[in-house]
């Protein structure tokens, strides 16, 4: 166990070291989601994040929004978006509930902030921070989807952890690099964060520690190698070859 006489431990800028499973308090395995291959690695092995930038990729039902939704209920967040103190915004409950049965391990210093910027829960959100304003009015409702996201970043993330589901859903090809900015220079300021994305740009952030999520569970990858990236690159090449196997006259 790391204690104060530890200087390596005292010298770790992580806010979050490692996340695994409470041994008092287990799971059963055999149901959802401790089904899916990533959760059930999570649960077996523990989640290690390093400094900076952890992104996730995967298909669709491979475990990224359930990892990162568990994360969030560990480290204490509102599993359905936003920060600690939020904990009155609810939309229909459909979390792992796991947290209460995982550890965190922090670092020497908590984070003085965190965040959960979750995608599917957005919109709902937005009305819940322009009803209970902090210093100045909200009015995320008068802006465009992808301009909303980019409004909650520009004014909730500063140095800190943060948690975020597909940011890059609503942004276009332009507001994704600005997002890759944004989250390199988090980065670069001594800011930790889990990032679920579709998206190859941000997945290409440099320095980032990239986990691949699969049948296999989760494993780390480098940003040519994944399935995602050579996906993009086919079909950009020769769309035609796609449209020709889905599409009949």
């Amino acid at each position: 166990m790391a204690s104060d006489s530890n200087p390596g431990w005292l010298a770790d800028g992580r806010a979050i070291r490692l996340v695994r499973a409470d041994p008092g308090s287990p799971v059963d395995t055999s149901r959802w989601p401790a089904t899916v291959p990533a959760v059930e690695q999570l649960l077996c092995e523990g989640l290690e994040l390093p400094a900076g930038l952890t992104v996730l990729v995967g298909e669709n039902g491979s475990g990224k929004s359930t990892l990162v939704e568990m994360l969030a209920e560990a480290c204490g967040l509102n599993p359905q978006g936003g920060s600690a103190m939020g904990q009155l915004f609810r939309v229909r409950d459909s979390e792992p509930g796991l947290g209460a049965h995982l550890v965190v391990e922090h670092g020497p210093s908590r984070p003085r902030w965190s965040y959960f910027l979750r995608a599917d829960t957005m919109h709902s959100l937005y009305t819940y921070l322009e009803d209970n304003p902090g210093q100045r009015p909200e009015r995320f409702h008068e802006l465009s989807h992808g301009e909303g996201f980019l409004e909650v970043l520009r004014t909730r993330v500063s140095q800190g952890f943060y948690l975020m589901d597909e940011p890059d859903a609503p942004l276009s090809f332009t507001a994704c690099l600005g997002l890759v900015a944004l989250l390199h220079d988090l980065a670069q300021a001594g800011s930790q964060a889990v990032i679920a994305t579709h998206s190859p740009i941000v997945a290409a952030i440099p320095s980032a520690s990239i986990l691949e999520l699969g049948d296999w569970g989760l494993r780390p990858a480098r940003w040519e190698d994944l399935h995602l990236v050579g996906a993009w690159r086919r079909f950009m090449t020769e769309p035609a070859s796609y449209f020709r196997y889905l599409l009949t006259e």
